[in-house]
């Protein structure tokens, strides 16, 4: 199957968002790295990726896109093994003060297949709201979080900011951190001086409980 320029430069951009992120890049952020208007043009890309067996996707689950081929070469890559199993601690309310991640106990535990993320989560999180919902993550899910202070603009965030945990689109120039929903309906926040801000992960994929 003929690719088109565009669709070449999609599968150039996924396997480099992998290699840099460690997972692959959401639809809406192909649409915006695009120029896209809106999410239906990177799905349309996506899915002849998809037909000439170039990329896989998981229906239902953010950010479950793997490539089969990577860019300029026929090889494939090696697909990941089933015999691995994650224990996963769902961390659903965490103490004023204390950071999400840090080693506190969680009476609800889910086994997950290693392969449903990229990079391995550290503990999954319950999301309440639909602040991320354009992002695909929707109330109810279980995100994957990925343990780490570090973070680049652009990136799906779970942040702290004084005794509240969120989970938010980072952006980072012009002197200033904000955190952006997915939603219209809410409102971006800004990280005010003075405030205690720190980036406790990075989302890296959800599972849709009951779906």
């Amino acid at each position: 199957m003929n690719l088109t320029d565009t669709q070449r430069n999609i599968h150039a951009f996924i396997a480099e968002r992998i290699e840099a992120d460690g997972f692959a890049p959401s639809q809406a952020e192909i649409a915006r790295a695009f120029g896209f208007k809106g999410v239906r043009a990177a799905q349309y890309h996506l899915e002849a990726l998809e037909a000439a067996g170039i990329v896989e996707r998981s229906p239902g689950r953010a950010r479950s896109l793997r490539l089969l081929q990577l860019p300029e070469g026929p090889q494939q890559l090696p697909l990941p093994t089933n015999d691995d199993v994650l224990q996963l601690p769902v961390l659903g309310q965490v103490a004023a003060g204390v950071p999400i991640g840090a080693d506190i106990g969680s009476e609800q535990v889910v086994l997950m297949d290693r392969t449903f993320f990229s990079p391995a989560p550290d503990y999954l999180l319950k999301v309440k709201g639909d602040s991320m919902r354009d992002e695909g993550i929707f109330d109810g899910d279980l995100i994957g979080v990925h343990r780490t202070s570090d973070a680049r603009s652009g990136q799906v965030v779970i942040a702290r900011i004084d005794d509240e945990i969120t989970v938010k689109l980072l952006k980072i120039g012009q002197g200033r951190i904000r955190l952006l929903p997915r939603n219209p309906d809410y409102a971006p926040i800004e990280v005010q001086p003075g405030q205690d801000f720190a980036i406790e992960g990075l989302y890296c994929g959800l599972v849709r409980p009951n779906a």
